[in-house]
């Protein structure tokens, strides 16, 4: 069995409770009937160093034990027991912990310097990493939780627009990744903290902004793309409308068209269905040549 996986069975906290007030007392009166106060200084000692023993765990608690440099194993059951006097009792929890790390701020692919944000949860899962492997595992899980997120963000970019120089699309991006990067995001966190025996349950970006020289400027952009967006699909729409009133005005024989007529038609149309504002038509009240 590994150091990792070294349980220790302590011995009952009540039996050793009923030894010390076996003993001690037995020791004092001793001494007293001898008149011996060496006897009873030492059973007082003893009395003391035997109290040094008792130790609670409670649930979802452990103790770390070493002698004198050594390690000896973990308590992991909850309870009141007695342990040598003599071993180092190391507390580390086993419960589940939150850390909401503070906005940070980075640049993410493109450059552009956005502040992020995590929360990680997690727990100690193998206590001899913790208490021996690094300095202090609480600081460790800190530190590597800020540098993964900083990872991270430098990977992808906030948003997908287009990079100018490639002119291609990211399609996993900070804003929309979603579940995605918070899967990446945990991934990377299990991989940095695994050395100190730390188990992540959990890791989600909590927030995400672009930082504060930038974001009214990358508002507008963010209006511009989505104008834009918008107005591809009004036109879509409308040349579909137009080729379809096209094709039944000369199925059904309504009116023969040449083509500057059809041109005229076609780019009265699309100022009417693209148009964001009302049409004002001017009715024709002489033929289609005046």
């Amino acid at each position: 069995m590994t150091p990792s996986g070294t349980t220790f069975k302590p011995m009952s906290g009540y039996i050793g409770l009923l030894a010390m007030f076996i003993i001690a007392p037995a020791g004092i009166a001793h001494g007293i009937m001898n008149q011996n106060a060496f006897i009873v200084v030492a059973a007082l000692l003893i009395f003391i160093f035997l109290a040094l023993g008792l130790t609670a765990v409670s649930p979802n608690g452990s103790r770390v034990l070493t002698l004198f440099g050594a390690y000896k194993g973990t308590v992991r059951e909850n309870g009141f027991f007695f342990i040598n006097p003599f071993y180092k009792k190391q507390k580390i929890s086993l419960r589940a912990r939150n850390l909401d790390t503070p906005p940070i701020k980075v640049n993410d692919s493109l450059g552009n310097p956005i502040k992020i944000g995590a929360v990680v949860v997690w727990k100690v899962k193998e206590t001899f990493r913790a208490a021996f492997d690094v300095d202090d595992y609480q600081n460790f899980v800190n530190i590597q939780s800020e540098a993964a997120i900083r990872k991270l963000a430098g990977a992808y970019p906030y948003d997908d627009f287009e990079d100018e120089d490639t002119g291609e699309v990211n399609h996993l991006t900070l804003r929309s990744g979603g579940a995605e990067i918070d899967e990446r995001l945990e991934d990377a966190l299990t991989r940095r903290l695994e050395i100190a025996g730390i188990e992540v349950i959990e890791a989600r970006i909590s927030y995400l902004a672009y930082s504060e020289e930038i974001a009214s400027a990358m508002l507008q952009r963010q209006q511009a793309t989505a104008i834009i967006a918008a107005r591809r699909k009004i036109v879509e729409g409308a040349v579909g409308m137009v080729d379809d009133a096209l094709q039944q005005l000369s199925a059904k024989k309504i009116v023969e068209l040449d083509d500057d007529k059809k041109a005229a038609m076609v780019s009265n149309l699309l100022v009417v269905l693209c148009s964001d504002k009302a049409a004002n038509p001017i009715v024709n009240a002489g033929t289609l040549h005046n």
